[in-house]
């Protein structure tokens, strides 16, 4: 099988790239490299990911009608990972045009190269728990209706599994979509807390905390998601009956909400030195919490997570400081 991962230099793609390659999979990797956050990072992932014969890497823009055609083969892809998007909340506010570009006609053409894929078995695609728009109580469950947005890039999500119901519907094209919840990790994203909380602290710098007692988050480590993306990649939906749609829906978080001022205090363990901090309004854009309920995806394919913030985050800050040599 030949697998085509876009988005490929990111984090969550990146880590998923790794574990197709390790199990024998031949992979084609596209990402359009852009500096939303510092591109070295991504290089440094795509350099892990040149040591594999059966890795390949086309730097595609996928918003430009044509472009992924004129890099890859249709015919030659077996399965989709569609983890390309402009991600980040807060920047959708300052630049919304991105957003609508990647998000949405770059996903649209991605669907457009699989319906011209005559060999595909399944194709999967990242959405976000930000389509659940601001909710302060209870678990988040695939069939809530997701109809509030709070940012555009949650809209774009919601769209985003829209239209894959309706090309699921039109072209009987097997479609998963996976809202992560706020992933964390080795190899992480610079723009995420957790990140900058380090990179703070190391440089001795004041962190800022926005909504300190109101925001916690469902934090799911990479490794969790991993492997229940490499799970998800052999299993499209199933279509026992005549009329039903090739479209599933999962969550994939962690089920477990961490306030954010213990995000803070495990990362200041795991730094060895306790913060310097600015207390903050909340934000625009953000919501208040997340909590995944993942009964679901464990009943679909075992999805069962393990890692604790208190586990994970040490292992991100040792692979941070080794990183950049501190």
């Amino acid at each position: 099988m030949t697998i085509l991962v876009t988005g490929a230099a990111g984090f969550i793609g990146h880590n998923l790239c790794l574990s197709l390659l390790a199990r024998g999979d031949q992979v084609v990797g596209v990402d359009n490299l852009n500096d939303y956050y510092d591109p070295m990072v991504k290089h440094a992932r795509l350099e892990r990911l040149a040591k594999f014969e059966k890795f390949r890497f086309a730097q595609v823009d996928l918003a430009d009608d044509g472009a992924l055609e004129k890099a890859v083969a249709p015919d030659a892809v077996t399965h989709i990972v569609n983890l390309a998007a402009q991600a980040g909340v807060r920047y959708s506010i300052e630049n919304p045009r991105a957003y609508m570009r990647s998000n949405l006609t770059g996903y649209l053409n991605v669907l457009e190269f699989a319906r011209a894929a005559k060999n595909l078995q399944h194709m999967a695609y990242a959405s976000s728990s930000s389509v659940y728009g601001d909710r302060a109580d209870g678990l988040f469950k695939e069939s809530d209706s997701v109809t509030k947005p709070v940012s555009l890039y949650s809209a774009t999500k919601i769209s985003g599994e829209m239209i894959s119901q309706s090309y699921a519907h039109l072209y009987g094209i097997p479609l998963t979509g996976l809202r992560f919840f706020t992933v964390y990790g080795a190899w992480g994203r610079p723009d995420m807390a957790y990140w900058i909380f380090t990179e703070k602290i190391f440089k001795g710098e004041p962190i800022d905390i926005f909504a300190a007692g109101e925001m916690s988050r469902d934090f799911t480590y990479i490794d969790d998601i991993i492997t229940a993306l490499v799970r998800i990649v052999d299993r499209p939906p199933q279509t026992p009956k005549k009329g039903d749609v090739p479209h599933e829906i999962y969550n994939l978080g962690n089920s477990t909400p961490t306030p954010l001022m213990d995000l803070v205090h495990a990362v200041e363990k795991a730094c060895g030195q306790e913060a310097k901090k600015n207390f903050m309004d909340k934000q625009m854009g953000d919501v208040s919490k997340t909590f995944a309920d993942i009964s679901k995806a464990k009943a679909a394919f075992g999805y069962d997570p393990k890692t604790t913030i208190d586990q994970g985050i040490p292992v991100f800050v040792d692979w941070y400081k080794k990183f950049y040599n501190i």
